[in-house]
């Protein structure tokens, strides 16, 4: 790990978290509601949150956004949740704060967050799959960030994991496509899958809180879950196997070390992993993944943070 100061920035479509990395230690995280009216104010927001927390130590400034990022000039190639589409943002912000900032998507540095542990690289081969509303990700191989030729690999939620090919390739208009990993394993699936479970089970659990509440979501299927609920553990299995898919096309493409599940959707912990991992070893090819640990994400909330600092850390030790 570089000596010095490295600070993170983690810009989400509601918030934006930074934190300065000292000796391989993240210090306290803080946050502020995100400038979303256009892409000028949040370049302005960033460059106010640097110049406030940046020290006469600080090496380089390392920020995480939901976007595509050509990484080598650091300009947004495509951005969905933020006005920062086609912006320059590196040299824009390496200008303005007079010291080197690298700009990454925030999948890549939850899974670069999630490569280290106690500040020390422990994993050099590692996928991550962020399941949330959607689904993200992120690859280290040979200990470093693997980008693709352009920067924006991987996108790992728009694999596809389940899709009727006997007339050839359907004609699918839209993103996520039909059978795509995001479409079946994200949040917003596992939300569809809730709702149909409280349709089919009247004696259920997530009937009686759609009765009371007049809707139910994915995160009532966790909590019902985890209290026991046949119905509701029956989606959380289908949604793990339906990942467990996903997983085993990561395996048999990449053999890593682990498999990182991180998001929203990971706080049903073994209840989730318990069939994924079921499912990808029927679904792996014998021999491979023998060494592979498909595991939840250790760093939570601070993953992106802890990431951007440890790319501006790695590209000042390794340009």
């Amino acid at each position: 790990m570089s000596a010095g100061e490295f600070v993170g920035i983690d810009v989400g479509g509601t918030k934006v978290a930074l934190a300065t990395l000292r000796g391989g230690q993240l210090g306290g995280v803080e946050e502020h509601p995100t400038e979303l009216s256009s892409g000028d104010a949040v370049v302005e927001q960033l460059t106010r949150l640097i110049d406030a927390v940046r020290t006469e130590r600080t090496r380089a400034i390392g920020i995480g956004v939901p976007s595509i990022i050509e990484f080598a000039t650091g300009r947004v190639r495509h951005s969905v949740n933020i006005p920062l589409a086609d912006v320059p943002l590196r040299a824009i912000l390496t200008e303005r704060a007079g010291i080197p900032v690298y700009v990454d998507n925030d999948a890549n540095c939850a899974a670069l967050a999630e490569a280290y542990e106690g500040g020390r690289l422990t994993s050099r081969e590692l996928v991550m799959m962020t399941v949330g509303t959607g689904v993200g990700g992120g690859m280290v191989l040979n200990g470093r960030l693997f980008r693709g030729a352009t920067g924006a690999a991987p996108e790992l939620g728009h694999t596809t994991i389940g899709l009727d090919l006997r007339d050839g390739a359907p004609d699918l208009t839209g993103f996520p496509r039909a059978g795509s990993l995001e479409t079946l394993a994200s949040g917003s699936s596992l939300d569809r899958l809730t709702q149909d479970a409280a349709d089919r089970h009247p004696e259920s659990e997530l009937r009686r809180m759609r009765d009371a509440r007049g809707t139910v979501s994915g995160a009532d299927a966790v909590a019902a879950a985890q209290a026991g609920d046949a119905a509701a553990t029956e989606v959380i299995v289908v949604l793990g196997e339906r990942l467990g898919i996903g997983i085993a096309n990561v395996i048999n493409t990449f053999d890593p070390f682990e498999v990182v599940i991180g998001g929203g959707v990971s706080a049903a912990g073994e209840l989730l992993l318990g069939p994924a991992r079921s499912t990808a070893a029927r679904y792996t090819v014998p021999g491979v993944g023998t060494e592979t640990v498909i595991r939840v994400a250790r760093h939570g909330a601070e993953a992106g943070v802890l990431g951007a600092a440890l790319i501006a850390a790695h590209e000042e030790e390794h340009p």
